[in-house]
């Protein structure tokens, strides 16, 4: 079951949905609308190695904005902090994001029960984009669970803005052992 924006804004004031900084206009039928925040990350390595934590370069947008290209991946974060102690979260683009060829959250979109942190954003362009820091980008519907909740404490749950992937910490592996 999905919250609706007024039942989101009433969450908030209990304390059971975090949003910061929280702004009730952002409020919409079944979401919140969520902004882009300041920073943005990308990858330098020419191939990525999943075995190998990945090296990346971290880009301030500047005020008069930036522009990103297609063929990259982007990681961007939001301005806000997002999540819940009860209820798990999706983040996807607005609609007019969406609708000028940049998408984000296109793979990992599920935000677990106790995650609040500043998501960070998958982001890819069809055609260059400029973006700006605070534009809206994205929304945040909250869900309901079923059953015991468990609360998410993975590696990326005391983020505190854009992270890369970790995935090379999932292997115990060494090169030779994967031959």
């Amino acid at each position: 079951m999905i919250l609706t924006g007024p039942q989101i804004h009433v969450e908030v004031a209990r304390g059971r949905v975090v949003i910061d900084p929280f702004t009730p206009a952002h409020i919409e039928p079944n979401s919140y609308g969520f902004r882009l925040g300041t920073t943005i990350l990308t990858y330098t390595d020419t191939e990525l190695d999943a075995c190998r934590p990945p090296t990346v370069c971290a880009t301030e947008i500047p005020s008069g904005g930036m522009v990103l290209d297609p063929g990259r991946l982007y990681l961007g974060e939001s301005a806000e902090v997002l999540g819940s102690p009860i209820y798990a979260a999706t983040l996807h683009a607005n609609r007019s994001t969406a609708s000028m060829g940049m998408w984000i959250q296109f793979s990992a979109d599920l935000g677990h029960t106790g995650a609040i942190i500043p998501w960070t954003l998958e982001i890819r362009v069809a055609q260059p984009v400029r973006i700006w820091p605070g534009m809206p980008i994205g929304k945040i519907a909250f869900w309901v669970t079923l059953g015991q909740r468990s609360a998410y404490c993975g590696r990326y749950a005391r983020s505190t803005g854009v992270r890369p992937s970790s995935l090379s910490s999932d292997f115990h592996l060494s090169r030779q052992d994967l031959s």
